[in-house]
């Protein structure tokens, strides 16, 4: 038997404040109705502090257990110093751990999955903590309603943890990347590209009344809906393929919960219809990076699946990047939805 990387707990944190979505055409068509949106005083690091307290809260986990802090944001509390740093301070983990941050969207939780296997099976680290926080609402203008009803803030927690077994909890890891269509989810301007300046900031007005600048999220969202119709089922394809297995083998299918329009849409181009197969965006929005592991703890709470040894998850957005794996899970125990 060898060291092989197992997901062994997760949770998640929401904002406390919510806001609600008009009931619209467009409300029904993406099935988002509430999200939840950090304060004004509220930072990436401050979700991820409370996702991951209760993480070892809930799992009576040892917090001079970890060996490595990864964080997946793209909304840092700083340009520099990492979040991570700040964050193992403010957990109290040992100062001989590594940490840092990582800048993906959508498919960055399958990314950390990654590199967390990595350090464990390579022998550069025992337990792992994975953090995923954005609060994208920061990005965008409350006058843009293309993209103000679809995301919402929240941050998760997982532990991948070494366990001695003949079989692998993670595998089929299959990643994509295509940056020329890094325009199509964008926020032009206040890095080193285009320093953030007030004075060069210039306001427009599309022809559907939605304002925003150039400091804002920019989405073209046909752009990436066809994106993911055109990446995700042959993804699909490939993890099976890797990992010689048929759509049946798989207990679940946990894709990135964008909206219910583009994920019943998924469904069927990827012949998933007769497939347990989640799509619940309705009470957080599209939340980025967090929206895998928050789907995976809701999932695994009401699943009447009585098994989840091969858990297949799938991420894709902005970069544009996408990932995917199957998970075996079974070393979770039974979560409750929070």
């Amino acid at each position: 038997m060898s060291l092989q990387a197992y997901i062994s707990a997760l949770a998640y944190y929401l904002p406390e404040k919510t806001e609600d979505n008009e009931l619209n055409r467009l409300t029904k068509k993406t099935g988002i109705y509430h999200r939840h949106i950090a304060t004004e005083n509220e930072c990436a690091s401050d979700l991820a502090l409370k996702a991951a307290e209760k993480l070892f809260s809930n799992n009576m986990i040892e917090k001079e257990s970890i060996d490595f802090l990864l964080l997946c944001t793209q909304s840092p509390d700083y340009v520099l110093p990492t979040t991570a740093c700040i964050l193992q301070d403010k957990l109290g983990l040992p100062k001989t751990i590594g940490a840092f941050d990582f800048n993906l969207g959508c498919s960055g939780y399958i990314y950390g999955i990654s590199m967390a296997q990595g350090l464990i099976e390579t022998g550069q680290a025992r337990n792992v903590l994975l953090l995923t926080a954005e609060t994208y609402s920061k990005y965008i203008n409350r006058q843009d309603n293309t993209v103000r009803p679809l995301f919402g803030d929240a941050a998760t927690a997982t532990l991948i943890t070494g366990k001695e077994s003949e079989s692998k909890g993670i595998k089929g890891i299959t990643f994509g990347t295509d940056g020329s269509g890094y325009k199509n989810l964008i926020v032009p301007m206040g890095a080193q590209k285009v320093h953030y300046d007030e004075s060069l900031i210039k306001e427009e007005q599309d022809k559907y009344g939605n304002v925003r600048t150039n400091a804002n999220l920019y989405m073209n969202g046909a752009a990436i809906s066809n994106f993911a119709l055109e990446v995700v089922p042959d993804m699909l394809v490939a993890i099976l393929n890797k990992c010689k297995m048929s759509k049946e083998d798989i207990d679940y299918y946990v894709f990135h919960q964008a909206n219910k329009f583009i994920l019943k849409f998924l469904q069927e181009k990827c012949g998933l219809l007769d497939q347990p197969y989640w799509n619940d965006v309705s009470n957080y929005g599209n939340t980025v990076s967090n929206s895998i592991p928050i789907a995976l703890v809701d999932m695994m709470a009401v699943s009447k699946a009585k098994v989840c040894n091969n858990v297949m998850v799938l991420g894709f957005g902005v970069g544009l990047s996408w990932a995917g794996c199957i998970l075996d899970l079974s070393e979770i125990k039974k979560l409750k939805k929070v």
